[in-house]
């Protein structure tokens, strides 16, 4: 059985930064040292300078499934696996598949093709970053449909900043070297703004320098297992949380923490008396929780108690909690005690071993607004 192959993915603040442009640049060089290259699937945009990056490499042509009466085209992935390459160009990673294709995304895809020895290389934007996504929709206003787990990219052997200045990128937009063609006006409408590519780059940064961070003490921790009898014990963090869209921030933020710690994950919602006669959330909400948790790579745990810092603490001790997380408090909320002001006292007199960590909520009226939008 071959071994599994290699996965660098190249990741940016905002589409333009160059991200498959570099991805071909390094691909190229590989082709040179003699490795077998292809690219499985590009998304050009019609960008001159990455259509000519991309001449002299062969390319898997993409092929076309029909779904409701309509036509698409989509990587043909048993065509990669029957030519085997070596190493193999992947773009939009967080690209969601027509019905019909093999898997729902193209990241299960990517693991397909790794699976069968067969290295990659692929791009992704930063607010496809799944513990991400409400911090993009609260910086930006603009809220981003397709996401891939975080665990994608802590799977993978390279994260691979692609960085340019908020100016420079602008400027390639109003030049049409972004979006051939097409006015900038509407992408300035969206990420194209000063202060939301500002955002935007300090939350690339700042996520891949993570990622670092996680990575090297990950590799110390392989040397200390090494090195030190018995099993390496791991930090676990306890978010509170309850299916109400406007708690998902603070998983989120939970797992950013466990990433940067190694820890693992779990997300509590204490359900009280009068929730469980008439529960917080619809069903929907509730299954969005669950896949949520489950993406980000954690544990939900659902437990029934009247209140909540000490049904909290008692799940903290029975799951070895060092931290945990929970919203910022507020004036009383349909939320009732999760985010009220006595609650972050009332946990670290109930667990004064475990650090309680606090997350801003995003404002009710906006995001109720957005989702009449349709954003």
């Amino acid at each position: 059985m071959s071994a599994s192959g290699r996965h660098k993915v190249f990741i940016g603040m905002a589409p333009g930064v160059g991200k498959t442009y570099q991805m071909l640049e390094e691909a190229r060089e590989e082709q040179s040292r003699g490795r077998d290259v292809v690219i499985g699937y590009l998304e050009p945009h019609g960008r001159a300078e990455t259509l000519a990056q991309a001449e002299g490499l062969e390319t898997i042509p993409r092929r076309r499934v029909r779904y409701r009466g309509k036509e698409f085209e989509e990587m043909d992935l048993p065509a990669i696996l029957g030519r085997r390459p070596q190493m193999c160009l992947i773009d939009e990673l967080a690209h969601t598949n027509v019905p019909g294709c093999e898997h729902k995304k193209r990241y299960e895809d990517v693991a397909a093709v790794l699976d069968a020895g067969i290295d990659v290389y692929s791009t992704v934007n930063v607010q496809h970053v799944q513990s991400l996504a409400d911090e993009v929709t609260a910086m930006t206003g603009v809220r981003v449909r397709e996401t891939l787990p975080d665990s994608v990219l802590d799977e993978a052997d390279a994260v691979v900043l692609v960085d340019i200045t908020p100016e420079l990128l602008i400027e390639r937009l109003a030049a049409g070297k972004i979006y051939p063609g097409q006015s900038p006006a509407a992408a300035q409408r969206g990420f194209f703004r000063p202060q939301r590519l500002a955002a935007l780059r300090e939350l690339s940064l700042l996520h891949v320098a993570q990622e670092v961070e996680a990575r090297t003490k990950l590799a110390a921790g392989g040397v200390e297992l090494a090195t030190r009898p018995g099993p390496r014990s791991r930090e676990r963090l306890l978010a509170l949380a309850t299916p109400e869209p406007r708690l998902r921030p603070v998983v989120h933020q939970a797992c950013r923490i466990a990433l940067r710690l190694d820890a693992l994950l779990d997300v509590l919602w204490v359900r009280a008396e009068l929730e469980q006669a008439a529960p917080l959330g619809s069903a929907d909400e509730m299954a969005a929780l669950e896949r949520l948790v489950s993406a980000l790579g954690g544990t939900l745990l659902v437990r029934d108690g009247r209140g909540l810092a000490i049904t909290a603490s008692e799940v903290a001790a029975e799951r070895g909690a060092t931290c945990v997380v929970i919203g910022r408090p507020q004036r009383r909320s349909p939320l009732g005690l999760l985010v009220h002001r006595r609650l972050p006292l009332q946990l670290m007199r109930a667990m004064p071993s475990v650090d309680v960590q606090i997350v801003a909520l995003p404002n009710r009226t906006r995001m109720t607004a957005e989702a009449q939008s349709g954003r």
